[in-house]
């Protein structure tokens, strides 16, 4: 077995009292936030694709339930900021698959390819995953995601440009005067008071309360070569690159990489008897998480752990958060997500074009921030298929495959300081 060990959960509590703080408070509250809002694009995933109201919020409570406990679980026990949600690639093939080959079809294809991920974490073999997907080209893949987020952050100038100024400019201010107070925090807050003295109404929201349901998967080949086969290759070429190379550019060492591949495999063969399309680590989240902004690096794994928190409490009230958040002007969540990432980014644009690999960074950045859509797979994940075959083409050395690999094969080592 190759699952590296983590701290444990025995001391859990105490290190809890002693690590939490304001900025780690900070930015989970901000990712869980974030986190909170990518539902809506899951409800609009599954309106288009036709799918009935009552299965997407049994789907997107399930999400945040499922995602919430497994977000408290995983980081506690590794003491780093493993923040887990699900694919957004997963999630759109998931909706488009279901009416192709039905719900219970597409459920047992999602519990194939979790066991899938879930036997390559077992057997030690992303050590070897990790040597084809390389740091910098994952890095270009991330810095093209997020760059979106940064260009949505600054679009509000043109429609929304007092508040869009008086939040981006809290953040810098705070930022250059302030540097140990939580600048997004700072933001939201001018934000709301903004919305509150605008007289926006929050009299139309109504909270209503649901759970997720029971369901038994079926299996069908079609099913699984439709949709499972695809979400295996994401779980375990996708999310874990990205969640690992993530945690990489915050300055951690021995990243639980295996332990990470087999949670995500395990948590979404739970999920796929709940409705559910994944489990596995957030990329946007962890970055949010394991930022510099989150304080010291022992310690930002409270941040993880207040986004499973927040998550657990909010899955059963989302119908309400959804009214909420359609109450909300755009612009809002725009500027919090952006402000939030910009010193990711920043991280991800400087490790993508070192001396290594720069051809495959820079067209993994290009197809990423495209958007592009082919098969019902999101940019993200060709943007690595294409940065790694035009790395491979062009720029073969720069593999190294004759010299041992990276520090993702120390799996057997053990985890046994926080944040390691």
């Amino acid at each position: 077995m190759k699952i590296e060990k983590g701290v444990g959960y025995k001391n859990v509590i105490s290190d809890l009292r002693q690590d939490i703080n304001s900025r780690n408070v900070a930015s989970g509250l901000v990712a869980g936030i974030f986190g909170l809002s990518v539902g809506l694009v899951f409800i609009s995933a599954g309106t288009v694709a036709g799918l009935g109201t009552g299965l997407i919020m049994m789907w997107i409570t399930s999400f945040y339930l499922i995602n919430g406990l497994f977000g408290i679980l995983v980081p506690a026990y590794y003491r780093q900021p493993l923040a887990m949600a699900n694919s957004i690639p997963g999630a759109l093939l998931f909706t488009a698959a279901i009416p192709m080959v039905g719900l219970g079809p597409v459920l047992g294809a999602t519990l194939i390819a979790g066991l899938i991920s879930l036997l390559v974490g077992f057997s030690g073999a992303m050590g070897k995953v990790m040597r084809f997907t390389p740091t910098p080209i994952v890095m270009g893949m991330i810095a093209g995601v997020l760059l979106n987020f940064g260009l949505n952050m600054v679009r509000p100038l043109e429609s929304a440009l007092l508040p869009t100024i008086l939040m981006i400019g809290t953040f810098l201010v705070l930022t250059k005067l302030a540097p140990k107070f939580p600048a997004v925090l700072g933001s939201l807050a001018v934000g709301i008071i903004y919305l509150l003295i605008s007289g926006i109404n929050f009299s139309g929201i109504e909270f209503v309360v649901d759970y997720p349901r029971f369901v038994m998967p079926e299996f069908t080949l079609e099913a699984f070569l439709a949709y499972g086969l695809p979400l295996a290759i994401i779980l375990v070429g996708m999310e874990t690159p990205v969640g690992v190379s993530m945690l990489k550019s915050a300055g951690y060492k021995r990243i639980p990489t295996n332990g990470i591949t087999a949670v995500n495999g395990f948590a979404t063969m739970i999920s796929s008897f709940f409705h559910l399309h994944s489990t596995c680590i957030a990329g946007p989240m962890t970055a949010i998480c394991s930022s510099p902004d989150s304080g010291k690096r022992e310690g930002r794994w409270v941040a993880a752990v207040i986004v499973g928190v927040i998550f657990t409490v909010s899955a059963p009230f989302y119908g309400g958060i959804v009214n909420l958040f359609e109450v909300l002007p755009g612009f809002f969540i725009a500027i919090i997500a952006g402000l939030a990432l910009v010193k990711v980014l920043i991280s991800a644009m400087s490790e993508s074009f070192g001396s290594t690999h720069r051809l495959g960074a820079i067209f993994a950045f290009l197809v990423a921030s495209s958007g592009i859509q082919i098969f019902s797979i999101g940019a993200a994940f060709w943007a690595l298929v294409v940065g790694i075959v035009v790395s491979l083409v062009v720029e073969t050395k720069d593999f190294k495959f004759g010299q041992q690999e990276e520090d993702y094969e120390e799996s057997e080592l053990e985890l046994k300081s926080k944040g390691a």
